[in-house]
């Protein structure tokens, strides 16, 4: 290359940790839908529209009442998301070392792996995120009030023991395989499809439309898991004795239960997704270390 030729910034490769720079970056965009999520999850018995929750939260706590939790869902993408991403992309670095392309198997796989022990990580975030988003709907005198995410891990340590901070963790890492292999795994591959006809170029355009679609799959497939995940780290302790007793419980409610907010979460993960991957390609390709 001369001196005076402009290196091909698509060509830089990332660092271990952009994953959950991006991610944080992209909760902070896709909060509101997340919160609203989770309440609407959490909900048993009463049937309250998107429309009349909004209003309850920003009655109840004001326009900032739309970002309780915020701080532990940053919390949850900067354990959860760097993990998971930085083994995915560990050991897609290893496995491409010599310049071949990763099949689509080798990718779930890895996805499977990374999204495992990400979920394990970040559950302790995790309980604390959803605790902190579903605070406004319990009665005054029963909220925990958590001031901030390391507040909430303080008092749950304090008040419930370490256990309990990995309660669900089962259920958290099951959902992050999902997400990952939806996210990652099919990013990935439908990116490298695309490029492949000719008519795609490694730009903004071809990574909203492989995150879109990607943000897509990883809902449908993962949100049934997502709700028993929800209603157990939302649960006082003991309420459920397992999985089972959880997905008795919601089945109640017939099949449907089982997809309680999917409307929200598919507008929370198809954003969040896209959010992820604009931010994770630009930071890659202005910040990323140039190919040897």
């Amino acid at each position: 290359m001369s001196a005076t030729s402009v290196p091909d910034k698509t060509k830089r490769i990332g660092r271990w940790y952009f994953g959950g720079i991006a991610s944080a970056m992209a909760a902070c965009c896709t909060h509101p839908a997340d919160l609203i999520k989770v309440h609407l999850q959490t909900q048993q018995l009463e049937k309250v529209k998107v429309t009349s929750l909004i209003g309850r939260i920003i009655k109840n706590d004001g326009i900032l009442g739309i970002y309780n939790g915020l701080s532990a869902s940053i919390c949850r993408q900067l354990t959860y998301s760097t993990t998971r991403f930085a083994i995915y992309e560990t050991i897609k670095k290893h496995l491409t070392k010599d310049g071949s392309v990763m099949p689509f198997y080798q990718k779930v796989g890895t996805a499977v792996v990374s999204g495992a022990l990400g979920g394990f990580v970040g559950t302790p975030a995790d309980l604390i995120n959803v605790r902190m988003q579903n605070d406004v709907k319990l009665p005054v005198d029963q909220r925990r009030n958590y001031k901030n995410a390391f507040h909430g891990f303080y008092r749950v340590f304090r008040e419930e023991g370490i256990g309990r901070m990995f309660s669900g963790a089962t259920m958290a890492s099951s959902r992050a395989i999902l997400v990952t292999v939806g996210q990652l795994a099919c990013y990935d591959q439908i990116k490298q499809t695309l490029m492949n006809t000719g008519y795609f170029k490694d730009n903004v355009f071809t990574h909203v439309t492989s995150s879109a679609v990607a943000g897509t799959i990883a809902t449908v497939i993962c949100h049934p898991v997502d709700v028993m995940k929800t209603r157990m780290m939302n649960a006082p302790p003991g309420h459920y004795t397992g999985l089972f007793a959880c997905a008795k419980d919601i089945a109640k409610n017939g099949p449907q239960g089982f997809f309680k907010g999917f409307i929200p979460a598919f507008v929370r993960y198809g954003p969040h997704t896209v959010f992820i991957f604009i931010f994770l390609e630009q930071i890659r390709q202005n910040f990323g270390d140039d190919p040897e």
